[in-house]
């Protein structure tokens, strides 16, 4: 293990470490078999804009395999990993988080999960005894998908919406602009020195895309913030996974699920490793909120743009800027 020295630190961002909170019997759980799931994941998803699923079907082998051999990827000699080369937008990173001067103490690999496409890039370095990697990577996002299909049909359902795949139909495009990251936060020994402070790993910010997909090793990091403005720590779950609603679900449900605001702290002792499924439209796709979920009297909050649009302004912005302010509908409009 490397240990960094203190100086190393300084340009990562440090916090008050948060106040225990008892979250086990906070946060939603849902049940994928159960029959009244559609009505939990849409109260979940009005409430906190995050929820935890379980029975979902994702087979444990896929998840473990993968972690195993992301885990492996992440261990590999510096020289290695960047042979991949930086994200643009797709590739390795570490440390630096998108292009606007975000930093966290994180290393990941970002994927485009388009089957014409994805991994070309990534993986044309592996060599064949690496190429176990690629096919687990497939696997696990195949049936992934699959589970989130079905939980974006059920909200279809849940929210009254006579088009039950009013939003997984964007996900299937085969145009879909979803993608795949693989974090690892390495231990951080000096966070031992610092009682009462936490590293970032990955700064506050909401998820652009429609819906995100998350499930982890067994590390504690996530934190979600509720709407009173409390930051609450998530209890790590390595079976099942956790839903994220994204910028794009807020617009289209003029704002009666908010996107979850979120974020990552570091471990001292104990890597995190976790696997994020972006589920995003095509780029072409109009984002706007759904008629038949504006009451009467009510007014669109929003006004209506392509997904192009709201991802190219989201990626000039900062991690933790609020990007939907510019797509809202002033007084009058």
């Amino acid at each position: 293990m490397v240990v960094l020295s203190q100086p190393a630190l300084e340009p990562f961002s440090l916090i008050k470490t948060c106040k225990p909170v008892a979250f086990f019997s906070t946060i939603p759980v849902v049940d994928l078999t159960d029959p009244h799931a559609k009505t939990l994941i849409v109260k979940a998803c009005e409430e906190f804009g995050f929820f935890k699923l379980v029975s979902h079907g994702v087979p444990l082998e896929f998840m473990t395999k993968l972690e195993a051999l992301a885990t492996n990827f992440f261990n590999l000699p510096q020289p290695e990993k960047d042979k991949i080369g930086p994200p643009d937008p797709f590739g390795y990173g570490n440390k630096k988080i998108g292009p606007n001067g975000d930093v966290g103490w994180v290393e990941y690999l970002l994927l485009n999960t388009n089957p014409q496409i994805a991994f070309q890039k990534t993986f044309s370095i592996f060599q064949e005894n690496q190429q176990n990697f690629r096919y687990a990577v497939e696997d696990y996002i195949l049936s992934v998908k699959r589970m989130t299909f079905e939980v974006l049909e059920l909200i279809a359902d849940g929210l009254g919406i006579e088009s039950r795949n009013v939003f997984s139909r964007m996900l299937r495009n085969d145009k879909s602009d979803s993608c795949f990251r693989l974090n690892h936060y390495p231990p951080c020994p000096e966070l031992q020195a610092l009682s009462g402070r936490n590293l970032i790993g990955f700064g506050e910010h909401t998820d652009p895309q429609i819906i995100s997909v998350l499930r982890s090793n067994n590390t504690n990091g996530l934190q979600i913030c509720l709407k009173d403005g409390t930051w609450v720590s998530v209890p790590p779950d390595q079976t099942s996974f956790f839903f994220n609603v994204g910028d794009a679900l807020q617009v289209m449900t003029n704002g009666r699920f908010k996107s979850v605001k979120h974020r990552v702290l570091a471990d001292p002792l104990k890597s995190r490793i976790s696997m994020i499924f972006f589920g995003g439209p095509p780029l072409g796709e109009k984002i706007a909120p759904l008629t038949s979920l504006i009451a009467e009297r009510e007014e669109s909050l929003y006004r209506e743009f392509t997904w192009s649009e709201y991802k190219r302004s989201a990626y000039k912005s900062r991690l933790a800027d609020y990007r939907l302010g510019l797509f809202e509908k002033t007084a009058g409009q």
